[in-house]
C-alpha cells in the first residue's frame, strides 16, 4: 500500500499560507487606509491617485509597462549573474589567502561607502547608455553581501572536521570541497536573497539615471508628465519582480541544499 504525498503537500501549503497571512493582512490594511485617505480628502490624482486608479491605469498600459519590465528583468539577471560569479571568485581567493583577505576585505567595505547616486551617472558618462554601466552598477550594489556571506561561511566551518581530513592526507582543496564549502551554503543563500533585491533596485536606478528602456526610465518619463498613477504602477511591477526573484531563491536552495533550508525552518 503506497502512501499518498498529498497530506504532506497540504501541510506545506498550509504552513506557507500561515506564514504569508500576517504580511498580506498588513498590505490590505495599508491599501485600505490609502483608499480611505484619497476618498475623504481633496487631494488631486496627480499627487496621490487611488489604488484602483493605479491598478486600472497600469492595466490599460500593460503592454508598454511589460516591455519595460522585461528590459529591467533582463538587466537585473545579467548584472546579478556577473556579481554572483565575482562574489564566488573573490570569496574563494580570500579564503585560500590570508594575505589577500587582509588586503581586499577593507576595500570591499570601502566600495559600499560609495554612493550609488553619484557613481551611476559617472558610469553613464564613462560607458554610455548601453548594458555595461547598468551591469557595473548592479555588481557594485550586490557583490558585497554575497562575498561577505561566503567568506564568513567558509570561516565558520568545523575546524575539527578540517583537521581530521588533513590528518588523513587530504589536500587544501579537498578540505575546502568537503568541509568549508558545505558550511558556507546556508549563509550564501541568505546573502543571495539580500543581493537579488538589491539587484532590482540597482537596475531600476541605473535606468532612471540614463537608459532607453526599462522601468527606471519609464518612471522618470511618467513623473515628468505628472502621471503619478503610472509611476506607482511601475513601482508595483518592480516590487512584484523583486518578490518573485526573492521567492525563487528558496526554490533554488531547496534543489541545491535542502538540508540547509530544513534546518532554517526548524530553527
Amino acid at each position: 500500500m503506497s502512501i499518498s504525498p498529498r497530506p504532506d503537500l497540504a501541510g506545506r501549503l498550509g504552513s506557507v499560507t500561515r506564514r504569508a497571512l500576517p504580511a498580506l493582512a498588513v498590505v490590505i490594511l495599508l491599501v485600505a487606509a490609502w483608499q480611505i485617505y484619497v476618498d475623504v480628502s481633496d487631494i488631486r490624482p496627480q499627487v496621490l491617485p487611488s489604488p484602483w486608479r493605479v491598478l486600472s491605469q497600469g492595466w490599460d498600459h500593460r503592454e508598454v509597462i511589460s516591455g519595460h519590465a522585461l528590459s529591467t528583468l533582463q538587466v537585473t539577471l545579467i548584472g546579478f549573474t556577473v556579481s554572483l560569479v565575482l562574489a564566488w571568485i573573490l570569496a574563494v581567493v580570500v579564503d585560500f589567502s590570508p594575505w589577500l583577505s587582509r588586503a581586499l576585505v577593507p576595500l570591499f567595505v570601502v566600495s559600499q561607502t560609495l554612493p550609488i547616486i553619484a557613481i551611476a551617472p559617472l558610469m553613464i558618462i564613462w560607458f554610455g547608455f548601453g548594458l555595461l554601466p547598468k551591469v557595473l552598477v548592479i555588481a557594485l550594489a550586490t557583490f558585497f553581501p554575497m562575498t561577505i556571506g561566503l567568506i564568513e561561511g567558509f570561516a565558520a566551518a568545523d575546524r575539527d572536521a578540517g583537521a581530521l581530513l588533513r590528518s588523513m592526507g587530504a589536500s587544501r582543496w579537498q578540505e575546502f570541497r568537503y568541509v568549508r564549502l558545505p558550511s558556507a551554503i546556508p549563509r550564501f543563500f541568505t546573502a543571495l536573497r539580500i543581493g537579488i533585491t538589491y539587484a532590482v533596485v540597482g537596475a531600476v536606478f541605473s535606468e532612471y539615471v540614463g537608459a532607453t528602456s526599462g522601468l527606471g526610465i519609464y518612471m522618470s518619463t511618467q513623473k515628468n508628465s505628472f502621471r503619478t498613477d503610472l509611476v506607482l504602477a511601475a513601482v508595483l511591477v518592480t516590487a512584484l519582480i523583486s518578490v518573485t526573484l526573492y521567492l525563487l531563491t528558496f526554490a533554488i536552495e531547496r534543489l541545491v541544499a535542502p538540508w540547509a533550508l530544513s534546518e532554517r525552518v526548524r530553527a
